[in-house]
């Protein structure tokens, strides 16, 4: 008799609809209900790359009423919209620094919580996940389990397969595709666990994301602007600063750190445009000078002192007892400091010391991220390597960014910076990041990138005639199969016994969050 999961694959090869793979998970899921049943039908809703669109049209109808779909969606699991009020959203947009805002407001808000019961319960989320789905929801700064995952999935789930029926007629829900479906999720979870006061994290852009059909935020936050998601959000400055400037609202406070002109007119005009209450240009607070912050760079003290206005106007309101007066001379409180010092955020700026190997991690994936993940590499290596007694050291760079139409800009990037740091590699590694096609996991499936060009490693390739026209410094140029064979190649590499090996990991989160599960074997950060 074919088991289950044969049977899932054989349904995979066979060309079937959408709503037919649907079907066929939500039957096969009825048997079983596990966490992996909850990941194979959330991975229908993923958007196969032959259908991925480009930019909406200049008005962006097709992501707006994308939304009113969403709060339709809303409304039928029984909540309305002002029911999102109760959770007390911080919501942060960005293109770079808006991850770690959001671990920064999370992990302050918690410390305060532990001292003083006030907020009662806090919640995150974020987005994309690292090893595991899970990760993108988080409660007290803990990741969801899998038990309750599982359960609120299937109850979201099967509440969009009853059909609504408005005057009499009976209308089928159509489900919100993989990233709306999650922040549906984290809506119900959020309000069913009594969550008062949520961090959310804008996906892409911020007009139309997901996490944008919240009316009423407690505070919305933006981070340093630049060039990204082209395709999605316009081209220029003003375009992208645009969109993510959409999440102000009337009568909420907004803050923001220090932006290009371009970017800067646009919030200004969206802030006057939308009622804003306030609209504050935040600037690194002097205080910051005393707190262990990583890393220790200006960049990171902009996103610090981000968090802790975000996180003075959230206590502000959540705790009447609140009466901390927030100012450049003050001391910091405790919660403050050991918020942002204790933050827990994976595979930005991290090293794991493997005896003579140390790897260094950071999903830097648009040109203002490679920049900051160089400097930061740059600076530990050539410590460690040429420090008060030099030491023979050899660097390897590991990189990936699948189907992007940018990647290519950013691997010129990573070279330019490489340079400009006086930092060379011996060893330079193109691979996919998806797993071999007998990798069981399901959190790692991505759908919209284009299965034969991964197995063909047509990109890799590419990258590597890139890598060797730019000058390759004397460095050896390897293409390999899989993460794992380049991290198994790398780990051979550092038995010689002489000296220490530095390997940069970088180009996407998706690679990042790969390989941590790999060097670490586990299923979950």
């Amino acid at each position: 008799m074919i088991s289950q999961t044969g049977l899932i694959r054989y349904f995979r090869k066979l060309s079937c609809s959408r709503s037919q793979l649907i079907r066929f998970y939500g039957y096969v899921a009825k048997k079983s209900r596990t966490y992996n049943d909850a990941i194979e039908l959330l991975n229908t809703l993923q958007t196969p790359h032959k259908k991925l669109k480009p930019r909406p049209d200049s008005n962006g109808n097709s992501y707006a009423e994308s939304n009113v779909k969403l709060r339709a969606c809303l409304l039928h699991l029984g909540y309305s919209i002002s029911d999102l009020n109760r959770l007390n959203i911080v919501h942060i947009t960005g293109t770079k620094g808006k991850g770690s805002i959001c671990a920064y407001v999370d992990s302050i808000l918690n410390k305060y919580r532990l001292s003083n019961g006030l907020p009662l319960r806090v919640g995150l989320y974020t987005s994309p996940h690292l090893v595991s789905v899970r990760e993108r929801i988080k409660i007290d700064s803990t990741t969801i389990s899998a038990e309750k995952f599982t359960k609120y999935f299937f109850e979201v789930w099967d509440r969009l397969e009853q059909p609504s029926i408005r005057n009499g007629t009976s209308t089928l829900i159509e489900k919100p595709v993989y990233f709306r479906y999650l922040t549906l999720l984290s809506y119900h979870i959020f309000l069913q666990e009594q969550v008062n006061t949520a961090i959310y994290e804008v996906g892409i852009g911020g007009e139309y994301d997901s996490t944008n059909i919240v009316e009423c935020p407690l505070a919305t936050g933006i981070s340093t602007i630049g060039i990204d998601h082209t395709s999605l959000l316009g081209n220029t400055l003003s375009s992208i600063a645009w969109n993510k400037a959409g999440i102000l609202k009337k009568n909420c406070p907004n803050f923001y750190v220090d932006q290009k002109p371009e970017a800067l007119a646009v919030i200004c005009e969206r802030a006057e445009e939308r009622q804003v209450k306030s609209s504050q240009n935040v600037k690194i607070l002097p205080q910051l000078e005393k707190v262990k912050i990583q890393p220790t760079a200006k960049f990171q003290q902009r996103n610090a002192t981000l968090a802790i206005y975000l996180s003075h106007t959230a206590l502000q309101k959540l705790d009447p007892n609140y009466n901390y007066s927030l100012s450049t001379s003050a001391p910091l409180p405790s919660f403050f400091v050991d918020g942002l010092e204790q933050v827990i955020w994976r595979g930005r700026c991290e090293k794991i010391v493997e005896k003579s190997l140390t790897w260094y991690l950071d999903g830097a994936h648009n040109s203002i991220s490679m920049k900051v993940a160089l400097k930061w590499f740059a600076k530990e290596s050539i410590e460690e390597l040429h420090g008060a007694e030099p030491i023979i050291g050899r660097r390897i760079l590991i990189f990936n960014q699948q189907g992007r139409r940018d990647s290519f800009s950013l691997l010129e990037d990573l070279h330019r910076e490489a340079v400009t740091r006086k930092v060379s590699f011996d060893h330079v590694i193109f691979c996919p990041t998806e797993p071999e096609e007998c990798d069981e996991r399901k959190d790692c499936i991505n759908l919209s990138i284009d299965r034969e060009l991964i197995y063909g490693m047509v990109q890799q390739k590419q990258f590597a005639e890139m890598w060797k026209s730019l000058g390759h410094q004397g460095a050896q140029v390897h293409v390999l199969r899989s993460l794992e064979k380049s991290i198994k190649f790398t780990r051979d590499l550092s038995m010689n016994p002489n000296g220490k090996y530095h390997v940069l990991t970088t180009g996407s989160v998706h690679l990042v969050g790969r390989a941590l599960g790999i060097l670490e074997g586990v299923e979950s950060l």
